[in-house]
């Protein structure tokens, strides 16, 4: 068995973006803060943020692979998705319980599976309107909506125990978590547009690349425009005192007593400028990551089978995290060390992750008795969908 992902659909340099994503954020997780000195502040400001909404557009990226290929089994596809969307998210409901530091995004991504559904099978150019349109645009109807019926942000995670109360897990998930679907599935739209690319191309990946370091830095500019010159940062402070150049911290959503909320850029503030600005540096990692030669990639063996099984290593990460209070690169190096070696040892000796092995069968599995009605089914090793 080969030790590095070479099915039909499966890209090395995927692989590679996703292992990016995987420890930016851990260290997100582990690090105290961008005002830490040195190293560990760097780190942490460059990964908040951006590192989880590169695996959003990864996740959407890797179900365009995997369901391009069922383009003549969509019924089959698309009951495979859900199931593997809802055991997602049934896991990053079971991860909360371990009570560790960690706002859990699995369950958001779940969710984020099921809303794309209508969108699979969409065209490239359209895709890529669509889910730009949908992160610049979404934000203000969560802003609407939220201001109208005066919710507020939910800092309790969602658990099992949510399930008993629909109601109020839907918009927790929906509108007012960590992590609100009704912005970031416009991520995985993007990734899906992202997967129509010729991504083994030299031009693909520099086309991705472009896209996305341009997309990035206007983000970036208008909304230091809107906050300066545009006199949205003062604005802001006549309602909430002294505020850094970008705004303040957030979880999820920014208040809704003053629109100029929607300039600002601050990781996890779910706004416009927020949304593109963190898809943009996706897209531009992902390019990036496919732009490397393979004369550089066979010395990333280990980072590409890290990347290989993000659901396992994340929650592997996860409960390893509860009950300690260390914020330190030094438990940051152990997290990598212990996820790149063990992620290699299985890949070699056994191949896909064991959580992305479970999840895979089970979804395949659902969608077996459509699939069976024309006779088609899946071959080689597909892409990682899980993040």
């Amino acid at each position: 068995m080969p030790l590095l992902p070479t099915g039909p659909g499966r890209l090395v340099g995927v692989d590679l973006a996703r292992a990016v994503a995987v420890v930016g954020m851990m260290a997100v997780h582990v690090l105290p803060g961008d005002d830490a000195p040195g190293a560990a502040g760097t780190l942490y400001s460059l990964a908040h943020g951006r590192a989880s909404g590169l695996f959003a557009v990864l996740a959407g990226l890797s179900l365009g692979l995997v369901t391009r290929r069922d383009a003549q089994d969509r019924a089959a596809a698309r009951g495979s998705v859900v199931v593997r969307g809802l055991l997602v998210a049934l896991v990053g409901l079971l991860l909360v319980e371990a009570d560790s530091r960690v706002a859990v995004i699995l369950a958001y991504y779940g969710v984020a599976f099921v809303v794309v559904l209508p969108f699979l099978w969409w065209p490239a150019r359209r895709l890529a309107v669509l889910g730009v349109a949908w992160l610049a645009l979404a934000p203000l109807l969560s802003f609407a909506v939220r201001r109208a019926a005066d919710l507020t942000p939910q800092y309790e995670q969602p658990t099992l125990s949510s399930l008993a109360r629909p109601g109020q897990l839907l918009e927790t998930l929906a509108l007012t978590g960590y992590y609100p679907v009704v912005g970031w599935a416009g991520y995985l739209v993007l990734g899906l547009a992202v997967s129509r690319a010729d991504l083994r191309s030299t031009t693909g990946a520099l086309r991705v690349l472009g896209a996305g370091a341009v997309l990035a830095a206007a983000a970036w500019l208008v909304s230091g425009l809107l906050l300066g010159p545009g006199g949205g940062l003062a604005a802001l402070r006549t309602v909430a005192g002294p505020l850094g150049p970008d705004g303040t911290d957030f979880y999820g959503t920014v208040p809704t007593d003053s629109r100029w909320w929607l300039a600002v850029v601050a990781p996890h503030s779910g706004t416009p400028f927020d949304l593109l600005h963190t898809a943009g540096t996706a897209l531009a990692v992902v390019g990036a990551a496919c732009l490397l030669p393979a004369a550089v990639t066979r010395f990333l063996v280990p980072v590409a089978a890290l990347g290989s099984m993000p659901l396992t290593v994340y929650t592997g990460h996860v409960l390893a995290l509860a009950g300690t209070d260390d914020h330190s690169l030094r438990l940051l190096g152990l997290h990598v060390v212990v996820a790149l070696v063990a992620a290699t040892g299985w890949r070699l000796l056994v191949g896909r992750g064991p959580l992305e092995l479970v999840v895979g069968t089970v979804a395949s599995a659902a969608g077996a008795p459509l699939r069976r009605r024309s006779g088609r089914h899946p071959v080689g090793d597909p892409p990682t969908l899980t993040p």
